[in-house]
């Protein structure tokens, strides 16, 4: 692999299109994941779908490629979200899913990630494997004659269009499995219910306005007019004051901002006051403890939950688990602790008994039902749970790791975990992909969180070599 392709970060591979994300990088990662899928796979089916970006079109056709060139029987399933994938690979028993995304960024990013035979995403080890076969992909054996993959496309009406999504459920029997499965977790009807959503001209915006609307809900849609270059622009989960603004106006009951690939979802009570995910999982998590569905009282998020969550949840016997940033550490997590919530403060929330990863319909449907069984409007229900004051700082240094050796650096480090109440309240870690190490505290007092953050970034940039 260059210097100038994409490597696997914790949402798989992601890159400007056609600058770091190529096209010839994306035939080579098919050859490459192929190789090793045939390695721990007990068939070459590999199901692909991807967000409406414009560049979608062109990575999906050059890795659908290279997966087939090395005996791969590719699927694709053009635009649907995420968790759609997820939910196919499983039903139809493929050997791996591929999503085509860069999830909530701008649309000049795009990005590809694998998801395993369980749906989930594929664990580090196996990214590795494929990561090394990247550097060999072009003399890799490769099949002739009648082992040569084939590529199918799913929909039987043709071809989704990133720009004309109208239709799209009604022509795909694969992914109509995957809605009936989503209305499903309702749990019910939504008659009575006005909403608000705001579906960032992503992947959602071809189901959910009629899967809610089917349910019995007024429906009020931002935002699903997808057209290549408009998903995430000022909208969906990472912007949500249209949405917010539009519960308002309307006198929505809830409203819910998908991000662009459809796996997270922001709520707005009928305030239009944001909901995000730790609130979620609060109140679904209470929902489920009352009605015995929260196994072992347990609920994993990450290091960035704020702690006002966490208090809350043990307040009511729920005990919080962290993990590392990024939801395929929180699914992991779950897998092994046997919890059946999890996720982010970003929204991105796992019902471990519904689905395999985040969905944002799914999680939006499990509040409102949480909503319709307590009788209590939104606002209600979220507004016992505290947010605590919480700090994030970044500093630029010239080398990401070398704070790491410093004894005065991890001194402080400890130093600080052990004056706030709870030691994993405080997180320093380097960056992935940019030279810089981020710093985030929180605690009860926030003159404390200022001075601790303050005081550590400080250092690091003193003594971790900052950069020029």
């Amino acid at each position: 692999m260059t210097s100038s392709e994409p490597s696997f970060g914790t949402d798989g591979v992601r890159g400007v299109a056609n600058r770091e994300l190529t096209a010839a990088f994306a035939l080579k990662l098919g050859i490459a994941a192929a190789h090793v899928l045939a390695r721990h796979a007990d068939n070459r089916h590999v199901i692909v779908g991807r967000d409406t970006r414009v560049s979608g079109d062109m990575l999906e056709a050059a890795l659908s490629a290279g997966l087939a060139s090395s005996g791969c029987h590719v699927m694709n399933v053009g635009v649907v979200p995420t968790p759609a994938v997820s939910h196919i690979v499983v039903r139809m028993n493929a050997a791996a899913g591929a999503v085509i995304s860069a999830s909530h960024n701008p649309y000049e990013d795009n990005g590809i990630k694998f998801l395993g035979p369980d749906g989930c995403k594929l664990p580090d080890g196996l990214e590795t494997e494929i990561s090394e076969a990247l550097a060999t992909a072009h003399e890799l054996p490769r099949p002739t004659g009648e082992a040569i993959g084939r590529i199918a496309d799913m929909a039987e009406g043709g071809r989704a269009s990133a720009g004309d999504p109208d239709g799209c459920a009604e022509t795909r029997a694969p992914v109509l499995g995957y809605v009936t499965h989503v209305a499903a977790t309702a749990g019910g009807p939504l008659d009575g219910f006005r909403l608000v959503l705001d579906c960032a001209n992503g992947a959602t915006s071809a189901y959910a306005p009629e899967l809610f609307a089917d349910l019995g809900a007024e429906v009020h849609v931002l935002n699903a007019e997808p057209d290549g270059v408009n998903i995430n622009r000022d909208c969906g989960s990472t912007a949500p004051a249209a949405m917010c603004a539009a519960v308002r106006a309307v006198g929505a009951h809830a409203g819910l901002a998908f991000d662009g690939d459809g796996d997270r979802v922001i709520m707005a009570d009928e305030t239009g006051t944001v909901v995000d995910g730790d609130r979620i999982m609060a109140i679904c998590a209470t929902g489920m403890q009352r009605r015995g569905e929260l196994p072992k009282d347990l609920v994993v998020a990450t290091i960035m939950s704020n702690a006002g969550f966490e208090a809350y949840l043990e307040s009511h016997g729920i005990r919080l688990m962290r993990t590392d940033v990024g939801d395929r550490y929180v699914a992991e997590a779950m897998a092994g602790s046997g919890a059946a919530l999890g996720g982010e403060q970003s929204g991105h929330v796992i019902f471990a008994q519904l689905t395999r990863t985040g969905d944002g319909m799914v999680t939006g449907l499990q509040v409102l039902k949480e909503m319709r069984s307590s009788g209590k409007p939104l606002s209600e229900l979220s507004a016992p749970i505290p947010v605590y004051p919480q700090l994030l700082r970044n500093v630029r240094v010239a080398d990401r790791e070398r704070w790491r050796q410093s004894p005065e650096i991890q001194h402080a480090i400890e130093e600080a975990r052990a004056n706030l109440d709870k030691p994993e309240w405080l997180s320093v870690r380097a960056s992935g992909t940019e030279p810089v190490v981020r710093v985030m505290a929180q605690g009860r007092d926030a003159h404390d969180v200022e001075r601790l953050v303050s005081a550590l970034c400080a250092l690091i940039e003193r003594h971790g070599g900052a950069a020029q």
